[in-house]
């Protein structure tokens, strides 16, 4: 468990572990402005779009060895990384990482899954896992203004290799191979149509995010992913052994709780990002400062994840879910109210703590539920499922709320100063955040209400297990 919560902690993390570092690999590499973009692009596309058929393959050909791949793969990349000297050799590097990502990530909680078998210790597993994806997310924004500060960019690709090392060394003496007992083909058509339509959508998106909605870039990605998407469900709903089996995406828990990650994902990493900007340009902190002003959140998210499993036996699932995307939603509503003459103390200290208490109630109990009815025959899917849906909200969340707060501040900059419109553009792209987390805690409650449902049912039965 500690393994593969470390390697996990590693993958999450790359997501945004450059961000903070993108002016100083601009200076270092040469990078123009629309190629900077592809270092963190090129991760976000990798991992997003082939986790799908890389968490199906864990299923069929042996998790273990998938997981051992992927590790091998995400540490030669994280070496070339480091290394770069020229900026394509940088962007390589970083989509090679994200399939190694794509591969290790979901056989590893697939791993998980069947480690624990029981109710209770897979429940307080899951709370360990996704309160470590939560923390790796934004842990990255520390530790790479920390290296960046006080070392050089490099080191923040660098720093992956002892944990990918210990990983490739220690796991094979821990755990057995597993796969599905019934033996099954890969779905070729599916999986091919399945990585176009998320690759598309994560292009489209990420596009999106660089050069408005408006663009041709942007329109002829996101309809592709549409086309792909519609062909998809066409071919496994009449295929013998599809890629995603319809049935496993009807499942009323799982379908909900994938939903609400989505919507999670896109507040998540829009406020990390913007609140990063927000740390940099308006307060005018370095990256080590700023890095250092991330910490809280990471307390508040471990104290979260501490009283997670604590809140779904007192209250139960459905309720701990409404009031822990309320608390976060309600963090974003305080992050939104600042002013440029505001301190960190009183501007963001107080939204980044209530924010990082419900990220960590929210994400473990998050993943409990995504992977909620998941065996030995699928459960690299329901992982490489739920990581998916992380990516692609992560992609929408920055890729509209960015936008939407860069439009808010440049039709405001003329009327007012340079800083006043940011924080304009800030504040209100945190608002739309905080409405989606809003909504997210109504879809749960509506959709997760009825005891008829099995979804209901199940989560009963879970907490009460948990218990």
């Amino acid at each position: 468990m500690i393994v593969l919560c470390f390697v996990q902690f590693m993958l999450v993390l790359d997501d945004n572990v450059v961000s903070v570092a993108l002016p100083s690999v601009r200076d270092e590499l040469g990078f123009s402005a629309a190629g900077l973009a592809w270092v963190v692009n090129a991760y976000f596309l990798a991992f997003g779009g082939l986790l799908l058929i890389s968490g199906r393959a864990a299923d069929l050909l042996g998790r273990r060895r998938v997981f051992l791949s992927g590790v091998a793969l995400f540490g030669a990349a994280s070496l070339a990384c480091g290394l770069a000297q020229e900026p394509w050799q940088l962007v390589t590097g970083r989509f090679v990482q994200g399939a190694g990502a794509a591969m290790a990530s979901p056989a590893a909680l697939s791993l998980i899954t069947l480690l624990f078998p029981g109710a209770e210790e897979r429940a307080k597993a899951f709370s360990i896992w996704g309160g470590i994806a939560g923390l790796g997310g934004t842990m990255g924004l520390v530790i790479s203004g920390a290296l960046t500060g006080l070392t050089s960019w490099r080191w923040i690709f660098l720093i992956n290799l002892p944990v990918a090392a210990g990983a490739l060394v220690l796991l094979p003496r821990l755990v057995a191979e597993s796969r599905a007992t019934r033996q099954a083909r890969l779905d070729v058509p599916g999986a091919v149509l399945g990585t176009g339509a998320v690759l598309s959508l994560v292009y489209g998106l990420l596009q999106a995010g660089e050069s408005g909605w408006g663009d041709s870039a942007v329109a002829g990605p996101l309809l592709l992913a549409v086309v792909l998407t519609v062909s998809f469900l066409a071919v496994e709903s009449r295929t013998a052994e599809p890629l995603v089996p319809l049935s496993f995406l009807s499942f009323r828990t799982r379908a909900v709780a994938n939903g609400a990650t989505l919507l999670f994902s896109a507040a998540l990493y829009a406020m990390a990002f913007l609140l990063m900007i927000h740390l940099q340009t308006v307060l005018r902190y370095g990256p080590l400062k700023a890095g250092i002003a991330y910490l809280p959140y990471g307390a508040g998210i471990l104290t979260g994840m501490w009283l997670s499993s604590r809140a779904v036996i007192r209250f139960g699932m459905r309720r701990t879910f409404v009031v822990s995307f309320l608390i976060s939603s309600a963090g974003l509503l305080l992050l939104s109210d600042v002013t440029p003459n505001d301190s960190y103390a009183s501007g963001v200290l107080p939204g980044m703590l209530v924010m990082s208490l419900g990220c960590g109630l929210s994400l473990p109990a998050l993943t409990v539920a995504a992977l909620t009815g998941t065996t030995e025959e699928n459960a690299g899917l329901g992982s490489a499922l739920l990581s998916s849906v992380q990516q692609i909200g992560g992609a929408v969340g920055v890729a509209v709320l960015v936008t939407l707060a860069a439009r808010r501040s440049d039709a405001v900059a003329d009327s007012t100063g340079p800083l006043h419109a940011a924080t304009e553009g800030y504040s209100l792209a945190l608002i739309v955040a905080a409405a989606l987390l809003a909504l997210g805690a109504l879809l749960i409650a509506t959709l997760l209400g009825s005891r008829r449902s099995e979804s209901a049912a199940d989560v009963r039965d879970m907490s009460a297990k948990h218990g």
